[in-house]
């Protein structure tokens, strides 16, 4: 339903468990090279388990091979110098969530003149940002979570809880 984009992810134990999330989810993933490891990397696949035959997986040579292949997608850049919460966006089937490399985020250029679509997971004045793989976990279940969890299993089972 949605499709979760890594530009040039550097930890392998991560990325593994954004696998274990797709596979979860249905959603696809894109992954930006360079990688800071080899797809067979022993560390890759002990955190994604054996839920890598689950996820349809794309990669691309570069950023510019991304962007170029995805030119008119709706993009939502998940970055700390967002200005708005992921919550306030809406977000629909298809679009892509990006997320930068464990280190550095995403490129400053970017960003520059997509502010619309920079957004970010709040978080508390001086803490680094969240793992990777939470902050992939927290974004992709607010898509859902907004679109009423669709394709999801017991997804129309889910009612809110009236507590008295």
């Amino acid at each position: 339903m949605f499709n979760i984009v890594l530009v040039e992810p550097e930890i392998p134990q991560n990325t593994g468990n954004i696998v274990r999330t797709c596979a979860a989810t249905g959603c696809r993933l894109h992954l930006v090279r360079p990688l800071g490891f080899s797809v067979s990397d022993k560390y890759l696949k002990r955190a994604g388990l054996d839920y890598w035959h689950y996820v349809d997986i794309t990669y691309y040579d570069s950023l510019a091979d991304f962007l170029q292949k995805t030119e008119g997608a709706r993009r939502f850049f998940f970055t700390s110098k967002g200005r708005r919460a992921h919550s306030a966006a809406a977000f629909r089937a298809g679009d892509f969530l990006v997320f930068g490399k464990e280190t550095a985020g995403l490129p400053e250029e970017l960003l520059h003149g997509q502010e619309a679509f920079c957004v970010r997971i709040p978080m508390r004045e001086g803490v680094r940002c969240l793992n990777l793989s939470n902050a992939v976990a927290v974004a992709v279940y607010e898509a859902f979570r907004q679109n009423d969890y669709a394709g999801l299993t017991a997804a129309g089972e889910l009612h809110r809880l009236h507590w008295d």
